[in-house]
């Protein structure tokens, strides 16, 4: 009779530790991107474009040596499987509330008082590694999709063939760069998720993942309704015994050195410190700031993609060929809200406004439709009692309202002049804007640069 042959014991025990192996691995989570109507390329371009219109809301710090400590942070992060090639960007902004924030496709901003807040560069790292892994998991795309469902897949369709911004696009859905935007406010279970991929990422690059554990509880400690820190939770929900997760998650991950500190977190903090204080959001802003902003009387030409039309050349323009919104004003003329907002109280906005419901636009319908929503963005706002009339711009058939609402010049009233204009590719508008005040002053530079406007044949 064949027996059946007998395996070595060092067989039998190599093969239980096999598998006692296997069993623990298959305990750790997967983490991988959800439910996602935007392609990998989409979370780029979004990215692209909402850095530009972020990078006009905050105030980025101008430390070339404290940039490149973090962007060196960054990119030994980025660089770890993880990360999943993102085109990641890292900037510092100077901002003593302790925040961090990453957009679609990684463009990522690092607050000044979040350096200030960690203990050590781990801490720095932690942060920054779970911000990536909000970008590696598309956790921004991912809840724009699921909150969009029905909306989106015609609207990503247009983008693919290029009509008009993707940005711009999603704006007419509510969906923007804003406080409280989706693409930037996360569920618990994403923050969960974050957690754990940024704690491989760590461990991947040499830098303990527990300090991310560590630098979060003393956030919580600290309390999150303190003024520094509610910005941090307001986007970022504590997904609940953090900490011990993370302890957990390191079971899993194979034994290394953790040898990546740089050491030099201490001079980067010291760096932060000797900064200017941060600029104050909100601060009144007093219309005897004006002077050095009134046009010039020279002027010079911007040229987009499906226009072009000349303004003052001391006026700057904020944003670019593929941005949502054009803005254009001198400096003096803008200032930032309490929640991060760019307000503009002196100068121009220009963009492409894209009917709700699709189709042909219609001149009179349309201009009516976008008037109704920034009456809902900026309640105050009244149409003046001079109405509508039409009028030709750049060749094309076009309508003229004037509106009234409050200025961010403390005590003033201002002029909104909207000029719509019917195009193929969607509504024209420019917003001209000024106190009262100062409109009669400068409605001539309001004509002479819509009178230069032209459009793409």
């Amino acid at each position: 009779m064949r027996t059946r042959p007998q395996a070595s014991p060092c067989r039998r025990v190599g093969g239980l530790l096999l598998a006692l192996a296997s069993l623990v691995w298959g305990q750790q989570r997967e983490l991988k991107p959800g439910f996602n109507l935007f392609s990998k390329q989409q979370d780029i371009q979004l990215g692209r474009e909402g850095a530009s219109q972020i990078e006009r809301q905050v105030t980025l710090a101008r430390n070339a040596e404290l940039n490149d400590y973090v962007v060196r942070i960054g990119r030994r992060l980025a660089s770890q499987p993880q990360a999943d090639q993102y085109p990641y960007s890292f900037k510092v902004v100077h901002d003593s509330n302790i925040n961090a924030f990453a957009l679609p496709g990684g463009p990522t901003y690092i607050n000044t008082g979040l350096i200030a807040a960690a203990e050590n560069e781990g801490q720095l790292a932690g942060v920054m590694a779970h911000e990536i892994g909000h970008v590696a998991l598309r956790h921004g795309t991912n809840q724009a999709s699921k909150a969009n469902l029905i909306q989106l897949p015609a609207l990503l369709a247009g983008a693919l063939l290029g009509d008009g911004s993707l940005a711009g696009q999603l704006a007419q859905l509510g969906v923007h760069f804003g406080a409280g935007s989706l693409l930037l406010k996360y569920s618990r279970n994403a923050e969960r998720d974050a957690d754990l991929l940024g704690a491989r990422m760590m461990s991947h690059a040499g830098y303990n993942p527990l300090e991310m554990a560590r630098f979060f509880e003393k956030l919580e400690g600290e309390g999150a309704h303190r003024g520094a820190v509610a910005q941090f939770f307001a986007s970022h929900p504590n997904p609940g015994n953090r900490s011990k997760a993370v302890q957990e998650e390191i079971r899993y991950l194979p034994r290394r050195a953790y040898d990546a500190d740089s050491g030099q977190f201490a001079r980067a903090r010291q760096m932060v410190n000797d900064l200017p204080a941060a600029p104050k959001r909100g601060a009144a802003a007093s219309i005897q700031d004006l002077p050095a902003g009134r046009p010039s009387g020279r002027f010079r030409q911007y040229r987009g993609r499906e226009f072009a039309f000349s303004h003052p050349d001391n006026w700057q323009t904020y944003g670019d060929r593929d941005s949502a919104m054009l803005t254009v004003a001198p400096r003096e003329g803008l200032r930032q809200s309490r929640d991060g907002r760019m307000l503009i109280g002196y100068g121009v906005m220009v963009s492409f406004y894209f009917p709700q419901r699709g189709g042909r636009v219609d001149l009179r319908r349309h201009t009516e439709e976008l008037l109704r929503k920034l009456q809902q963005e900026n309640p105050g706002m009244r149409v003046s009692s001079e109405g509508s009339r039409r009028l030709t711009v750049g060749g094309e058939a076009a309508m003229q309202t004037t509106l009234h609402s409050e200025s961010i010049f403390a005590g003033e009233a201002e002029v909104d002049l909207l000029v719509t204009v019917q195009r193929p590719e969607g509504l024209f508008y420019m917003i001209f804007i000024a106190p009262e005040r100062e409109y009669r002053e400068i409605r001539d530079t309001f004509e002479q640069m819509l009178r230069s406007v032209q459009f793409a044949a």
